[in-house]
């Protein structure tokens, strides 16, 4: 199965997920909880994240809109 870049390190991350397991645990719990959840905003929530990580925040002060 191919992988994709983590966004973040790029090194390879896990299909389906936003971010590989080591950035992934470096978000803050909020953060984190807020990119887990599947509504209708879920797809802002990714934009949000993806704009900070290109802006170049670290992964710790990264905030996400619940």
């Amino acid at each position: 199965m191919p992988t994709t870049p983590c966004r973040s390190c790029r090194s390879p991350r896990p299909p389906r997920m936003y971010l590989c397991g080591n950035c992934w645990s470096q978000l803050p719990a909020a953060a984190r909880r807020a990119l887990n959840r599947k509504d209708s905003r879920a797809i802002a929530r990714l934009r949000e994240l993806h704009t900070q990580l290109d802006a170049g925040v670290p992964l710790s002060e990264i905030q996400v809109t619940p």
